[in-house]
């Protein structure tokens, strides 16, 4: 019985991987129209599959907390075990689609295809500043109900969100070809990335009792949730992930 939660946690670890495995799949060629006209950029298909996995992966590191608490049977060897799962589904796999995403955005260039793999490398950044992040939480008892930092979870959603919404775009706002500027990927990579190291004060989703006073930013961030998937399909997912840091920092007197 004790061992359900840590089964859990393997099952985050092989969606992680199966995620890059679709990661590494090649692709077809689709039409992005943005307001600059049509671009054509060879977006792996199967990248979007790797997209859901990690939102799979998300959701089964969800649940086993709340199982490990069902059964009361959290262990040191789960936590350590959670984080191990977490750096490849949270941090490799996502570090990938930016890898990828950087490589099409280059072979839109001229001459694009013969960068050299320096350019790319900022992708790694992102495992390398989730495995910081997760070290530091495993060893500080600090942060129960509110985070030091952007969680390695919240960072890599945001980042698998970025295939979906280039391929399935939201008809309001035209934001997709961005996503394939590599500046605009570099912006995102150093931002979470800094996120991810820094100390700011951020909330956790955790609720000590259910009153407004104390979880106002908590339900505000929830009624901008529902509202953001029915305006922006996928892009509401980095938004949420946006207006979750900037309600932190709004009510950081009520994070603790």
């Amino acid at each position: 019985m004790k061992q359900i939660p840590n089964l859990f946690t393997l099952l985050n670890l092989v969606f992680g991987c199966l995620a890059i495995v679709f990661i590494l799949q090649n692709g077809e060629q689709i039409v992005l129209l943005g307001s600059d006209g049509a671009t054509n950029v060879n977006l792996p298909e199967k990248m979007t599959w790797a997209s859901f996995c990690i939102f799979a992966a998300a959701a089964i590191d969800f649940l086993d907390g709340f199982v490990a608490r069902l059964f009361k049977v959290s262990s040191e060897m789960g936590k350590q075990l959670d984080s191990l799962a977490d750096v490849v589904s949270f941090g490799v796999a996502p570090g990938m689609i930016l890898y990828q995403l950087l490589r099409i955005g280059f072979a839109q260039q001229v001459d694009g295809l013969d960068i050299s793999i320096a350019w790319l490398l900022p992708a790694f950044l992102i495992p390398v500043a989730g495995a910081w992040r997760l070290a530091r939480f495993n060893i500080d008892t600090e942060q129960s109900y509110s985070f030091k930092g952007l969680p390695i979870p919240s960072a890599g959603l945001f980042i698998a969100a970025l295939p979906l919404v280039i391929w399935f775009p939201a008809t309001l706002i035209d934001i997709h070809t961005y996503l394939i500027n590599t500046w605009v990927l570099y912006a995102i990579i150093v931002v979470l990335s800094w996120l991810m190291v820094s100390t700011l004060p951020l909330m956790s989703m955790k609720f000590k009792d259910y009153s407004v006073g104390n979880n106002l930013s908590k339900y505000i961030l929830v009624i901008m949730a529902i509202v953001a998937f029915v305006i922006l399909k996928w892009l509401a997912i980095p938004v949420i992930i946006i207006l979750y840091i900037v309600l932190s920092l709004v009510f950081k007197n009520k994070v603790a």
